[in-house]
C-alpha cells in the first residue's frame, strides 16, 4: 500500500493563493492515479482533482477549473494542488488519494481555510 501525507494547508484570505503537497512513501513503485477530494462542514466529500502516473492527463471539478492546478513529481513521490485566486466556498479539508491496480490510500487531510 502506498502512505499519503499531506501538508501546506492554512488560512488565506480571499483571492490569495496556498500550495498543498501530498508526499507519498511505501509501495511507491506501483502505479497509480494521484486525486484531490476536499469535504466541507455538513458536506459531503467531493472531487476536486485528479492526475494520471505519467502526469499527461489531468481533470477538475468545473468549482475550480481555472484556479487550482494538479501536479505531481514521480521522483520525488510528492503531489501537488496549487491553489489561487482562492474563495471562502474552498474552505474544507482536502484529502489526497492513490489510487491504481495495487493501491487504494487516502491522507488524513489539511485543512484549508479562506477569509472574506
Amino acid at each position: 500500500q502506498v502512505h499519503l501525507v499531506e501538508s501546506g494547508g492554512g488560512l488565506v484570505q480571499a483571492g490569495g493563493s496556498l500550495r498543498l503537497s501530498c508526499a507519498a512513501s511505501g509501495r511507491t513503485s506501483s502505479r497509480y492515479g494521484m486525486n484531490w477530494f476536499r469535504q466541507a462542514p455538513g458536506k459531503e466529500r467531493e472531487f476536486v482533482a485528479d492526475i494520471n502516473w505519467s502526469g499527461s492527463s489531468t481533470r477538475y471539478a468545473d468549482s475550480v477549473k481555472g484556479r487550482f492546478t494538479i501536479s505531481r513529481d514521480n521522483a520525488k513521490n510528492m503531489g501537488f494542488l496549487q491553489m489561487n485566486s482562492v474563495k471562502p466556498e474552498d474552505t474544507a479539508i482536502y484529502y489526497c488519494h492513490a489510487g491504481g491496480p495495487f493501491t487504494d490510500s487516502w491522507g488524513r487531510g489539511t485543512q484549508v481555510t479562506v477569509s472574506s
